[in-house]
């Protein structure tokens, strides 16, 4: 995956043979049992943190690295690229939607408290937007919080959440003004899983992603301090909206990253496998369709990197963001289906990478905000500014 830092400094390529070493002795060997067991294990948090793989680019101050964006997103890329999403899917929510919620609006107690233990793996993030009839579209929220007192008081249920089962922290959105309108009157809470009334539902049976737990969430009387609230009150879908680029522009940059996976291992696979007296890489149609899918996701990556460019320049904006996560998500769709199809009978098989990487690609177009949200999003830029 070549991202707005240079593919070739000796920085990223040194981060890319760490992330390697990582993989083969710490992921490599046992993904395929957490794919079985549908979660991953606490303690390969705590190796991620070790190896200084989590929240890269928060400050020193705050026990990071002090690292870039592009940094980060060569982690991101390099788990998606080795065909390791649910490992990386969930370090992205901790490391650059979790984690930079604190640091853009918190207060210098809350940065202090949560993000060097967030840095060292001791607590996992989450952040739990969505409830059973309030996905994409955030003014259906009914989780509450009233005040008590000095106290915010939680009620409601919340799903679909990443990092649900094990996270120790959850960024939760609550609305606070019952009686402004839509989005109005949302605010965001830092909810510590230990907090009486606060419990975890079932680990969610899902189509792909096997390993990355995502959770039921409920709030009943969960009692918080005023300390809780995270960012200004009443203004939380504001803060949403502001952190919203950074997430779909990382789910982009995962999606070229797989594309890149899974255009490796089919090229391998097809100069190996033989058909009609010759590998399968002679074939016209073949050919034709491996150049197609390498194209698409070729012009990907170069927007997915004009966008990178865009963002570290503080000139990302949704509609742009948006774009990238529509186009990079479907293409990623289109092109593990079509990967798959050069595997034939063997495309179909668990045994072969190919066939988890079809699984895991799915969601892509669904979280983050749906595709056709994402078109309306694109629509609204270009037609009604």
């Amino acid at each position: 995956m070549m991202t707005a830092m240079d593919a070739q400094s000796e920085e990223a390529n040194l981060l890319r043979d760490m992330i390697g070493r990582f993989c083969e002795t710490e992921v490599d060997p046992f993904y395929d049992q957490w794919e079985r067991d549908e979660v991953l294990p606490r303690d390969i948090w705590f190796k991620l943190g070790a190896a200084g793989f989590l929240c890269v680019d928060i400050p020193e101050a705050y026990g990071g690295a002090g690292g870039t964006f592009d940094m980060s997103m060569v982690i991101n890329a390099e788990f998606s690229r080795r065909g390791y999403p649910s490992l990386g899917g969930n370090m992205t929510v901790h490391s650059d939607i979790v984690a930079h919620y604190l640091l853009n609006h918190g207060t210098e107690e809350q940065k202090q408290h949560y993000l060097p233990i967030m840095v060292s793996g001791e607590c996992i993030g989450a952040v739990a937007m969505t409830e059973p009839g309030a996905g994409s579209d955030l003014q259906g929220v009914r989780t509450s919080a009233r005040g008590d007192g000095d106290d915010w008081i939680i009620n409601g249920s919340k799903t679909f959440i990443t990092n649900g089962q094990l996270c120790d922290m959850v960024v939760t959105v609550a609305r606070t003004d019952p009686d402004a309108p839509g989005s109005r009157g949302l605010s965001l809470f830092m909810v510590d899983t230990n907090k009486t009334g606060f419990s975890r539902g079932r680990n969610l049976e899902k189509l792909g992603l096997h390993a990355a737990d995502t959770s039921e969430l409920f709030y009943q009387d969960v009692r918080l301090p005023a300390t809780a609230l995270l960012g200004e009150l009443h203004r939380g879908f504001i803060a949403l909206m502001q952190e919203l680029p950074r997430e779909r522009l990382a789910l982009a940059v995962g999606a070229v990253a797989a594309m890149e996976g899974a255009l490796s291992m089919t090229v391998d696979y097809v100069k190996e496998r033989e058909a009609f007296g010759a590998p399968l890489s002679k074939l016209q149609n073949t050919r034709f369709k491996m150049a197609e899918m390498q194209t698409e996701y070729r012009l990907n990556n170069a927007f997915v990197n004009e966008c990178i460019d865009k963002y570290n320049a503080g000139e990302l904006d949704a509609a742009t963001a948006s774009m990238a996560k529509y186009a990079t998500t479907e293409a990623q769709c289109r092109v593990v289906d079509g990967c798959l199809q050069m595997f034939g009978g063997y495309g179909y098989m668990r045994e072969y990478p190919i066939s988890r990487a079809y699984a895991d690609a799915r969601i892509q177009r669904i979280y983050g905000g749906t595709s056709e949200i994402m078109q309306e999003l694109v629509a609204r830029d270009v037609l009604d500014g």
